[in-house]
């Protein structure tokens, strides 16, 4: 998984259709997520708040017009002057201004997910740890999922969500859908040996996006960075350097940061229709995939959009 986390919802920049009603409804349900788990004692947290830098006059332009139009739905976005952002130097790349949201926000992928797992299982969820290598129908209306270690499972209704794996079970049945794998790789920093350990708060806000690259500040001082975009399976050297060096306009303080983990992950992309991509293939088999870079952000109304499916058959 490349998630860092970034929630990404009412700087969508469409206001309106299905994204934009899955993005608003998913940071709801998030809030309402994170407090049960936080009522069942897991030390998961959803940290407020987005900047987006503005790096070149068309950019800012952009974002002045997104304000107008969050600020006349009632969305509290901001712009923020290149003056306001000299408080949070030199720890920002350079930008001719920002957009502010105080509500969208950021979490942490595995925490919340090891949480979720163990909740599903306090309510009597069956998790198998075995991968889904083919799915069969069967005539009696129930679908048989074969797993890697030779054993199957026998369901009325199948869910289809595997990720990169996806296009493989689909295949099993004879069925195809245009998903393109794009990969993504990401980088945790740390402050070099000799070099003054960095002071996040109070003048760094929350996670900031710079021309698409994520820079997520965490509680013990290091920093997320990431996530290139890299069509294919196959991690490119030149572009993690690319976005480690912030296209060649990283601060000082960045290019000699230490890099203490790296890690990647594929993502799918639908081609020719919108992410996701969330469609009943046939009765009892649903498709729910091609979340491409907001798989974390869309789990919630994903999740609800299957349970309704489900619920009326």
């Amino acid at each position: 998984m490349a998630a860092l986390g970034v929630l990404m919802a009412q700087v969508f920049h469409r206001a309106s259709g299905r994204s934009w009603r899955l993005r608003q409804r998913s940071l709801a349900l998030w809030e309402q997520w994170i407090a049960q788990l936080q009522a069942q004692g897991h030390p998961v947290e959803l940290r407020r708040g987005l900047l987006l830098l503005a790096s070149s006059p068309e950019e800012l332009q952009r974002q002045q017009l997104l304000v107008r139009e969050r600020q006349a739905m009632g969305l509290p976005l901001e712009l923020w002057p290149a003056e306001r952002l000299t408080t949070l130097q030199p720890l920002l790349p350079p930008a001719l201004g920002a957009l502010w949201s105080p509500a969208d926000a950021q979490l942490d992928p595995q925490p919340v997910l090891q949480a979720l797992r163990v909740e599903l299982e306090r309510l009597g969820t069956q998790l198998h740890r075995e991968a889904a290598t083919a799915l069969q129908a069967q005539g009696d209306g129930q679908w048989r999922v074969h797993l890697r270690d030779g054993s199957d499972l026998s369901s009325p209704v199948v869910v289809i969500c595997a990720g990169a794996g996806t296009p493989t079970l689909l295949r099993s049945l004879g069925m195809a859908a245009p998903l393109e794998p794009v990969l993504g790789q990401a980088l945790e920093l740390g402050h070099a040996p000799r070099q003054p350990a960095w002071s996040w708060s109070p003048n760094w806000p929350a996670a900031a996006v710079w021309q698409g690259i994520n820079l997520v500040p965490r509680p013990d001082g290091r920093l997320w960075l990431g996530a290139t975009l890299e069509p294919g399976h196959q991690a490119g050297a030149a572009a993690l350097e690319t976005m480690a060096s912030l296209n060649g306009q990283a601060p000082g303080w960045l290019q000699q940061s230490q890099r203490l983990r790296q890690w990647q992950g594929l993502r799918l992309r639908p081609q020719g229709r919108p992410a996701p991509w969330l469609e009943q293939l046939a009765p009892g088999l649903l498709l729910a995939a091609g979340h491409y870079r907001n798989g974390l952000l869309l789990a919630p109304a994903t999740a609800e959009w299957i349970s309704a499916q489900v619920e009326t058959g």
